[in-house]
């Protein structure tokens, strides 16, 4: 373990846990809107960075870089085609979301069909976030951690034991880190550190290229272009990690739910001052999308020409940078990917609180009439994040068995519970007329059917064709449900809203010039391009 490279890590770190205290020793956290939304009153750019960085975490770092490594850039087009679906988010969803002041998705589906499908809901994301999310990111942030310090290694203990240590390490301080800053505290630790992953964006690759090309940045890049160009494609066939046509069927569904449904991302935009911050926001993360790459992909592209052979591929992206860093940046960059893991562990620890207080443990006080001042909500809040995030630390060393690849295994398993949502939704938002009921066979019949596809029936289907095509019948079986069993009067949104509505005038300027460089990056990373 480099003494330099601790030392750049450590001073990264607590630089940015500095700004995030400084800049929200004022915030009053005692009550529920404080802890949770920030007081309703952050800007385009605190939310843009909270926005894209909750999103970016170790996952993505190891994940993503390890399939480009194994198979090819095709894993691009999570992050890719995403941008599509958080404009769409940004000018349909968040619009009604505002007006309604909703707290959590929940929330809105509560006041479109019945208390119970909001409780239904409320417990599908709380159970995909301890035994999914969290876990996942923790798990994640270990490994890179490891390859980055070598900590088994300097310490001579297994492989095994090293991950439980620094999954309890990590979820230790997120904890910490949530309960005494709450949402606002993860925003602008998110906003310092997205401005930080930029500059290791463009870094990491220019020494990774000069590393392959023996000093030559030019040679690197020349190398990179002239073997194993089948790694450059971005146009995944039928048995790549991500088929082409996935984008236009599970993957845009999966991109539409988590941009619009999830709720540790949508509570970042719903702590915005008004609509028209949370729309430039949302502009802001695409940016960051375009250019996370970089990091995200880049290496793992690099990597290839360097390695013929790993024993551990999850290990892509820390190997490389320990190989061609100066100890100053590995540690510069260790900070960025801990900082990555801390703040989405944070947003989740966040939501996971947010959803049990306010859907759940509030509405139950109310039912047995005890009164409940907002002290003890939150004190209560912060009880629950501690069981949760020991509950995730203990699951998270155990994905270390799964079979079909890290990041796989985590948007295979995420299904179960991101478009059987987003479906009922949708169905809600389009069809006035839809019955409570509906929503609630809906959601059943597709986590159960999906279960079944994923774990005793092999369809043959790629998982994301399987949640598209799970999608069109659920839907179906919802009118069929509509037309028999109809809302005796048509849904009518009522007006809450607790900030200003007025939208953001060059939004659809900047979105054409957005989905025009997301398509030419496509283009560029296949056989019409590099990878002819």
């Amino acid at each position: 373990m480099n003494i330099v490279s601790l030392l750049s890590f450590l001073s990264f770190t607590i630089a940015v846990a500095f700004i995030s205290w400084y800049k929200t020793r004022r915030e009053n956290l005692q009550t529920s809107t404080g802890l949770f939304f920030a007081n309703r009153n952050l800007g385009f750019l605190v939310v843009g960075g909270a926005l894209f960085f909750t999103n970016i975490s170790a996952v993505q770092f190891i994940g993503e870089n390890e399939l480009v490594y194994t198979n090819n850039m095709s894993v691009i087009a999570w992050g890719l085609s995403s941008i599509f679906a958080m404009l769409v988010v940004s000018e349909f969803i968040m619009p009604v979301y505002l007006r309604s002041g909703i707290s959590t998705t929940p929330d809105f589906l509560e006041e479109r069909y019945d208390t119970g499908t909001k409780r239904f809901v409320s417990i599908i994301f709380l159970v995909s976030y301890v035994v999914n999310m969290l876990p996942s990111v923790l798990y994640s942030g270990a490994i890179a951690f490891n390859g980055l310090f070598h900590v088994s290694e300097t310490f001579h203990i297994g492989y095994w034991e090293t991950i439980w240590i620094l999954v309890w390490l990590i979820g230790g301080i997120g904890c910490l880190y949530t309960v005494l800053g709450g949402l606002k505290a993860v925003a602008i630790s998110d906003t310092v550190l997205g401005i930080g992953m930029f500059a290791g964006g463009i870094l990491l690759p220019w020494l990774a290229l000069r590393y392959l090309g023996h000093g030559s940045v030019k040679a690197g890049f020349d190398m990179l272009l002239s073997a194993h160009r089948e790694h450059l494609n971005a146009i995944g066939g039928p048995h790549d990690a991500v088929p082409f046509g996935t984008i236009f069927t599970g993957m845009l569904l999966v991109n539409l739910y988590y941009w619009g449904t999830e709720q540790y991302i949508v509570q970042q935009a719903l702590a915005s001052r008004n609509l028209a911050e949370s729309q430039k926001g949302i502009a802001a993360a695409c940016v960051g999308k375009i250019i996370s790459p970089l990091l995200l992909n880049i290496p793992g592209l690099i990597a290839v020409h360097l390695y013929a052979h790993l024993h551990n591929t999850a290990e892509v992206f820390p190997q490389i940078v320990s190989d061609v860093c100066p100890p100053l940046l590995t540690g510069y960059i260790a900070a960025i990917t801990f900082g990555a893991a801390l703040t989405t562990f944070n947003a989740g620890l966040n939501s996971s609180s947010t959803l049990f207080i306010l859907n759940l443990y509030k509405p139950f006080k109310t039912w047995k009439q005890q009164a409940v001042t907002e002290r003890q909500l939150v004190r209560t809040a912060k009880r629950f994040e501690l069981l949760v995030c020991v509950t995730a630390m203990c699951i998270a060393p155990f994905i270390a068995f799964a079979k079909q690849g890290f990041y796989t295994y985590l948007q295979m398993v995420s299904g179960f519970f991101s478009v059987p949502i987003f479906t009922i939704l949708v169905v809600g938002l389009l069809h006035k007329r839809m019955p409570a009921i509906a929503a609630k066979v809906g959601l059943t019949f597709f986590i159960v059917t999906y279960a079944i596809s994923q774990l005793w029936i092999d369809t043959g289907l790629h998982f994301l064709h399987v949640l598209a095509l799970l999608f069109v019948i659920t839907v179906l079986l919802m009118l069929a449900i509509g037309a028999r069993f109809p809302r005796e009067t048509p849904f009518e949104q009522q007006w809450n809203n607790v900030v200003d509505l007025q939208p953001w005038k060059n939004r659809h300027l900047w979105s054409g010039a957005l989905i025009l460089v997301m398509v030419l990056i496509f283009v560029l990373f296949s056989p019409l391009g590099i990878a002819k």
